[in-house]
């Protein structure tokens, strides 16, 4: 390791000490039981419910995923992955979070979205919940793999040992499952909060230095205003391509004519946005916050946090091009852009610092996740087949499951150096359409029913897998995002099976009557 190495590894190191103090500062709270374990009581504020959110929401993909696919293909992709990931997250403040706070309290005091499922339903046999959970089993176990990634991207880069990518992996696995073992879901939104506004001030700060030293408009113009449909939102670059490696000559690298981004590719990126509505990590959040009353407050930040946000990112990747314009030939690679700008332009001290945001924005993910699975086989699937288990054992179980997603999580992210974008893209795509038509369904809907709760959620769980692996290789329209249909179905689903089978009973009735009046602060 050279001296740069060791003074970037400092910084990042400070950071790890800080978040793992906190989940020892947490620890003794969080094993009260398990309600402060895995949803702290209902007493998040606003300013924590809405950074933890966002920051759980947007992981490694915000500093590496984004500005990778904006570096290789130019502006079109990324930025109506962007707008859609933008309108999502306003549209599920605006429409969800109040009402999930409500709702979650009334129906039961669940304290995880399975156990929300099942107490809104009344469903005795706890089939919702034991669906439920085994889908955020898998899909998180997916989506910590894909953290754990970035982890070795990360510290491959630091310890200048692209050779030891599995170690590195197998050690960022290994800090995360500490503080989160320890501290629970105070301790996670507690870091979430220093993470998410680490992340913010990091893609800020390499936005603007790479500006300034790009030379601005006019430099950044003139080094990539050439590329055909770089910059045009509605079309894509196409890197010209030899063995899977893009070809350079002269030290420039070679891209084709380009290509129409088509109506069909600005939807399948459009629909990023329809999976914020079955994202557990940040439902979880919206059932958390201490009162209804301080999420608007909550949604302003976070709104403001993931334009700006989602803005820097894609702008990071574009400038990286402009800066670098042959350091990465391979869509993977090019993910590595926002580690390379960092250490360009700033002392290797200050470097460890900023890459602390990539480190963050796994972290603030990974954790959620973490948590998410392991509550979801405690509490709702070991709680509901030993109903006579004790908090200390339900806990103890969760602790222990924790340890299964990690080493799982790890096996996928050590079976090859696959691109973060698209396994992210694959893992939301799973939570978004068997969770996200049934929340709105349950939310606004009163005739919904127990049947088309269980038919929903299976078609859209069951579609995605369907489509990502069978169906869309059928090429033309078929090659749609699979979250959009998958989506659609499942609501489709929902509404047919609705009216096809017996109302709710009075009761259920009765308590989405009264989720609409609650007044819970």
């Amino acid at each position: 390791m050279t001296v740069a190495n060791i003074q970037m590894l400092i910084g990042i190191v400070v950071y790890l000490l800080i978040t793992i103090a906190v989940g020892l500062w947490y620890a003794r709270k969080s094993n009260s039981g398990i309600e402060e374990y895995f949803i702290g009581k209902r007493g998040l504020g606003p300013w924590v419910t809405a950074m933890s959110a966002e920051a759980s929401d947007m992981s490694g993909w915000l500093l590496m995923g984004l500005p990778g696919i904006a570096y290789f293909t130019g502006s079109g992709e990324a930025f109506w992955t962007a707008v859609g990931l933008f309108a999502g997250t306003w549209l599920n403040w605006q429409l969800v979070a109040k009402r999930l706070r409500h709702y979650s309290q009334v129906a039961g005091n669940a304290i995880t979205l399975p156990e929300f499922f099942n107490n809104r339903f009344h469903d005795k046999k706890n089939i919702l919940k034991i669906i439920a959970a085994i889908i955020i089993l898998v899909f998180f176990s997916i989506y910590v793999a894909s953290q754990f990634i970035t982890f070795g991207k990360l510290f491959s880069y630091v310890f200048n040992a692209e050779n030891y990518y599995s170690v590195m992996v197998i050690f960022g696995a290994g800090i995360l499952l500490i503080y989160t073992l320890l501290g629970g879901f105070l301790a996670v939104c507690m870091t979430d909060l220093i993470q998410g506004i680490l992340m913010f001030f990091s893609l800020l700060a390499v936005l603007i230095f790479g500006f300034v030293f790009s030379g601005g408009f006019g430099g950044i113009g003139e080094r990539i205003g050439d590329i055909p449909r770089f910059l045009d939102v509605f079309g894509i670059a196409t890197p010209s391509m030899r063995e899977g490696v893009q070809v350079v000559v002269n030290r420039a690298p070679q891209f084709g004519v380009g290509a129409d981004y088509s109506r069909l590719n600005i939807f399948s990126c459009l629909a990023w946005g329809l999976g914020y509505f079955g994202m557990p990590q940040v439902l979880i959040r919206f059932m958390a916050i201490e009162k209804a009353s301080k999420i608007r407050q909550s949604k302003v930040i976070a709104v403001i946090w993931c334009f700006i946000s989602l803005f820097a990112a894609v702008a990071i990747g574009l400038i990286g091009r402009a800066y670098f314009p042959t350091l990465f030939t391979t869509a993977s690679d090019a993910e590595k852009i926002f580690l390379y700008l960092t250490a360009d332009f700033f002392p290797p001290l200050i470097a460890g610092f900023v890459l602390s945001g990539i480190l963050a924005a796994s972290m603030s993910s990974s954790d959620s996740y973490m948590l998410s699975a392991s509550s979801s086989l405690s509490n709702d699937l070991f709680k509901t087949f030993f109903k006579e288990a004790n908090e200390i054992t339900v806990m103890w179980v969760a602790r222990s499951a924790m340890l299964i997603v990690t080493i799982f999580a790890a096996i996928i992210a050590l079976s090859g150096n696959q691109s973060i974008f698209r396994i992210v893209s694959y893992a939301w795509a799973g939570f978004g359409a068997a969770f996200g038509p049934l929340i709105l369904f349950s939310l606004f809907w009163k005739r919904t029913t127990l049947p088309a709760a269980v038919a929903g959620m299976l078609t859209g769980g069951i579609m995605v897998i369907l489509w990502k692996n069978i169906i869309s290789k059928l090429g033309g329209s078929f090659g749609i995002y699979e979250l959009l249909p998958s989506f659609i179905l499942s609501c489709v689903v929902i509404f047919v099976v609705s009216l096809l089978t017996k109302a709710p009973s009075a009761e259920i009735q009765k308590e989405f009557e009264a989720m609409k009046t609650a007044d819970l602060g």
